[in-house]
């Protein structure tokens, strides 16, 4: 692995730390060099165990609703009395599809063994969330993620945020870090396998292994709004695209009421547009054999990883997209990395402010 990142005491503390972490020194996995077949279990393998989720509706202020999927324990565990108020609370971001892969749970029931408080994000109309508003989320919109954070800041009052996006996802952080600068309130972000330039990722495509099932998921789960999403989307159009992009252009750009080219859309949801403005460590974990997000060349905006002190960028020569598989099926390195940066962000962060003077008695 490669760490990319503006040299500082955060950078020279991050190193450390992940430098003691002994599955960033050889992978064990008998398929390395095989990214498209990690992408095929990912699909195919389903976590075990599989979590008991406890699912909550929030109304956001124009009356629509998103659904936060609380990850209580493993199915056949038995159930834990309630622990007070956590230590941290840790949001997962699925892909811009909605799809929540095996890893993310993974991670979820990685940071539940820990004392975290994972919580799943679905967006409007993904995974069986109720479309209350004739509109989805676009691709780089972080409006409701921003009602979300606020939510659980109100509810975990003196918890620590943090956040991981998956894949596609991460245009989501991205774009919320960057809008909402010092005010983000979450302490550290992740974004696994993330892509950068939206625009150049829905226009140069995926391979077909990877886009078609996604495409399917999103037509299946759009069915079931026609009657609402009439009103405003082509339906016939939606139904019969044949990749991701012309999905995309006819839920956000060639809409009814407000259409809008595909130059003003990206303008205002690219993720990167406001990344000079974020205030909070992002380690971005990608792999050079990235078969979804591009030729590494072109695909990582290696300049702002040189230039912000916010951003890491730890870069691995194999690990496919949202993979970095380790000892097998159902076993990835890249959580013991999620796990281990947190808690390295934590560590700098009680040193400073006891190095301040600013660490308050409870």
């Amino acid at each position: 692995c490669r760490l990319l990142c503006k040299p500082s005491a955060l950078a020279q503390h991050l190193v450390w730390s992940l430098g003691k972490s002994s599955v960033l020194w050889g992978c064990c996995w008998p398929w390395p060099r095989w990214p498209q077949l990690q992408m095929l279990q990912q699909l195919l393998h389903l976590p075990e165990p599989q979590p008991v989720v406890a699912r909550e509706l929030l109304q956001l202020s124009d009356a629509g609703l998103v659904a936060l999927d609380w990850l209580v324990r493993p199915r056949g565990a038995r159930s834990s009395s309630g622990r007070g108020s956590p230590g941290s609370v840790l949001l997962l971001i699925p892909n811009a599809c909605g799809k929540v892969t095996t890893e993310l749970l993974q991670l979820g029931l990685r940071a539940l063994e820990q004392g975290f408080v994972p919580i799943v994000f679905n967006r409007r109309g993904h995974n069986g969330c109720p479309l209350t508003t004739p509109q989805l989320q676009p691709f780089g919109d972080p409006r409701d993620l921003r009602e979300v954070v606020t939510y659980l800041h109100c509810r975990y009052p003196s918890a620590s945020l943090l956040a991981v996006s998956e894949g596609s996802g991460s245009g989501l952080l991205l774009a919320y870090l960057g809008e909402s600068g010092s005010s983000s309130r979450l302490a550290a972000a992740v974004c696994i396998s993330p892509i950068f330039r939206g625009r150049d990722w829905f226009e140069a495509g995926m391979p077909w292994l990877y886009e078609w099932p996604l495409l399917l998921h999103l037509k299946r789960e759009l069915s079931r709004y026609v009657g609402s999403l009439a009103e405003m989307v082509d339906m016939d159009r939606l139904l019969g695209s044949r990749s991701l992009r012309e999905l995309e252009e006819a839920l956000f750009c060639r809409t009814k009421s407000h259409p809008t080219s595909w130059e003003a859309y990206w303008d205002r949801n690219e993720p990167l547009r406001d990344a000079d403005e974020a205030a909070v460590p992002v380690l971005c974990l990608c792999s050079s054999d990235d078969p979804v997000r591009g030729p590494t060349a072109s695909s990582l905006p290696l300049e702002l990883f040189r230039s912000s002190p916010y951003f890491f960028l730890l870069l691995t020569q194999h690990g496919g997209h949202c993979g970095f598989p380790w000892r097998g099926l159902g076993h990835y390195w890249g959580h013991e990395v999620v796990m281990e940066f947190f808690r390295a962000m934590a560590e700098f962060l009680r040193a400073e402010e006891q190095r301040k003077g600013l660490l308050q008695p409870r």
